[in-house]
């Protein structure tokens, strides 16, 4: 049919432009965000695409549903200023007729939100962890730029190397000033090398010196060697115990009893029945009048997405503190916006022809 094919290519044209659009947005935002992270020693600087890429796939989700929100908000606008929507409705074609055509352009997009909430946001969010605790658990030698003096995490050691090109793990001409309490050493060594343990990461040092002073007692100690071992890091295997609920798989979430678990979980399954709802309050939403020439339809429809976003934010915030059961979130939140998009609806198609006062009666004339 006419109607449906135009507006399901209206829609899908505009949701590719707007997907691009907002992408764009985000990925410049989450690229300044990662690089200054990056800066400060927080992520790797090699990572930085990695991160970046799976910060997008994280967010995906919701630049989805906002891409398709803002889609069907802005082609219906369109149509409302053009008088279509007038030629339509004339035809004896109502909004909720509209409901359909925009579910067939959709429903793939709704079906990748729904996979993407409760599949690939946790294992996003488990890789970027990894990441990030790797770059942590690195030593604190494999950490330090060729040249340039950096100190370890806690601060209370100071590196100097020249790093060898051949080999990734191997230093020349060491320096490392370890201050605790009052003791001081620096240490200095021709060439230096890292060793893995079970237990701990080991700095070998080979061919050097090493100088200790006590400040309460001002002693001095000069020692030579020529292989001498400090411990740089330890290795801490960390237990599915403490990954976070995010990282967590959905399974493993529905098995668990803890009220945090049931928090994200409400998270999950509150994205994918926001995105349908949207679709819905878009509909009705998209009106405008077609002599005024302004977006203010556009700009209602934005402040319900952020109002509607925030509250199933409020809803994990809820459900994890305990204050209310997930059910009890589900209907409460996602039920009343279904209600309210299908109200708008029905107002939409037949509110103009309901009367809500009686007519006042005709006055009869006076006869003379």
């Amino acid at each position: 049919m006419l109607f449906d094919s135009t507006l399901r290519r209206d829609i899908a044209r505009t949701f590719g432009a707007t997907l691009v659009v907002i992408l764009t947005i985000v990925l410049t935002m989450f690229l300044i965000r990662t690089l200054g992270q990056a800066a400060v020693g927080k992520v790797s600087p090699q990572d930085v695409a990695l991160l970046l890429g799976f910060t997008s796939l994280a967010n995906l989700p919701t630049m989805l549903s906002l891409s398709l929100f803002i889609a069907v908000v802005v082609s219906l606008g369109r149509m409302y200023r053009e008088s279509e929507m007038a030629i339509w409705f004339a035809s004896g074609v109502g909004l909720s007729r509209f409901v359909r055509p925009v579910l067939r352009v959709s429903w793939p997009v709704l079906l990748v939100v729904g996979l993407m909430a409760l599949f690939v946001w946790p294992w996003v969010n488990q890789q970027s962890a990894d990441l990030k605790e790797r770059f942590e658990r690195r030593s604190d030698l494999s950490r330090v730029a060729p040249g340039q003096f950096q100190s370890s995490r806690d601060g209370s050691r100071v590196f100097f190397i020249d790093r060898d090109q051949q080999d990734g793990g191997t230093g020349r001409n060491v320096f490392i000033l370890i201050r605790k309490g009052d003791n001081e050493s620096i240490t200095t060594a021709r060439t230096g090398r890292i060793e893995h343990t079970d237990e701990a990461d080991v700095l070998v040092l080979d061919s050097g010196q090493r100088n200790e002073q006590d400040f309460k007692t001002n002693e001095k100690t000069v020692s030579r060697f020529q292989s001498y071992q400090i411990q740089v890091g330890e290795r801490v295997k960390v237990s599915d115990a403490v990954l976070p609920y995010k990282a967590r798989p959905t399974v493993d979430l529905l098995l668990s009893p803890d009220a945090k678990a049931r928090g994200e979980l409400t998270w999950r399954l509150g994205l994918t029945l926001g995105s349908a709802n949207l679709l819905l309050l878009a509909l009705s939403l998209s009106a405008t009048q077609p002599r005024r020439a302004s977006n203010w339809n556009l700009l209602f429809a934005l402040l319900a997405f952020v109002v509607y976003y925030n509250l199933i934010n409020l809803s994990q915030a809820w459900v994890s503190s305990g204050r209310i059961g997930m059910g009890g979130v589900l209907a409460a939140v996602h039920g009343s916006a279904f209600l309210l998009a299908i109200g708008l609806l029905w107002w939409r198609d037949n509110g103009t022809h309901v009367q809500w006062r009686k007519p006042r009666p005709a006055k009869q004339e006076a006869h003379a």
